[in-house]
């Protein structure tokens, strides 16, 4: 059985703002119906910022027809959106914003994480909505720390943190508290080093593992730190070895099977729906 369809290798890092430097770990040149419904993912890789007297970020800036998924590891974030939302998530969170029809966010460190500086280790995903959700109404989802269940894998193999969807662990299914449009199982997953853990997939499904930090062996090869791993759709199941204490980010989800046509900060399904997102952005219809 093939396990592995490809590998990618982030090579590339630049910055978001003044507040993200961003490693690529999913490319936007590869966005498609192979990773569906995940678009792109920008990791920043534990950076350290000294003390400053404002907040480093990205201003107001528009979205459509997609949802960020912002995690944090370590650090501060702020956000600020055109519906009125705010809001605050650090070390183990997680903000899920649904753009749907149009929203105008900022993202910035906090105004604590700011003035006493010190690492951000973070990472941000896109997921696309599927038509029929393009233009919903915007919502965010701010799931602190206590919200996500937590699983201690046994023997001190480890630890999973089930952000959306399903996971299953010694008989019993544990859920995500995450709100999605279409099925996505989204695993924060801990190893440590010498051990070895059993993970489930949905052949149907497209499904990527993100090796954030540390080491892995799967099916004999090895696979490091800012490397994104391809599964292929004959996988049901397979065994992750861990060679040196590693932090996984583990993301399986059905795939829409849509048209995807993006430009910028818009996705949507044909070029007609990315030039009336330009429209609206320019009529003020987003604020």
């Amino acid at each position: 059985m093939k396990t592995i369809e490809k590998v990618y290798t982030s090579n590339r890092s630049t910055w978001v703002g003044d507040g993200f430097p961003t490693n690529s770990m999913l490319p936007m040149e590869e966005m498609g119906n192979a990773t569906s419904p995940l678009l792109v993912m920008g990791y920043t890789e534990s950076h350290p910022f000294s003390p400053a007297t404002h907040q480093r970020g990205v201003g107001m800036h528009p979205h459509r027809g997609f949802e960020t998924v912002t995690i944090v590891f370590e650090g501060e974030l702020e956000h600020q959106d055109s519906r009125g939302n705010s809001g605050k998530i650090g070390k183990n969170e997680v903000q899920w914003m649904t753009a749907g029809r149009g929203i105008l966010h900022a993202e910035h460190h906090s105004k604590d994480f700011a003035q006493r500086g010190g690492n951000l280790d973070m990472i941000q995903l896109w997921v696309n909505l599927p038509s029929h959700a393009k233009m919903t109404e915007p919502r965010y989802q701010e799931l602190t720390e206590a919200s996500i269940p937590e699983i201690e894998l046994t023997d001190g193999h480890g630890s999973v943190r089930v952000i959306s969807g399903n996971y299953i662990h010694a008989s019993r299914t544990v859920k995500g508290p995450a709100r999605t449009f279409s099925p996505i199982n989204l695993l924060d997953v801990k190893l440590n080093a010498g051990k070895s853990e059993m993970f489930h997939f949905d052949p149907a499904w497209n499904s990527i593992i993100f090796v954030l930090s540390g080491q892995v062996k799967i099916d004999g090869q090895n696979f490091h730190h800012l490397q994104t791993v391809y599964l292929t759709h004959e996988v049901d199941v397979i065994s992750i070895e861990c060679t040196e204490d590693a932090r996984l980010l583990i993301m399986s989800g059905e795939p829409l099977n849509e048209p995807i046509a993006a430009h910028g900060p818009f996705v949507m399904n044909t070029e007609a729906e990315i030039q009336q997102a330009f429209t609206d952005f320019q009529k003020g219809l987003f604020a």
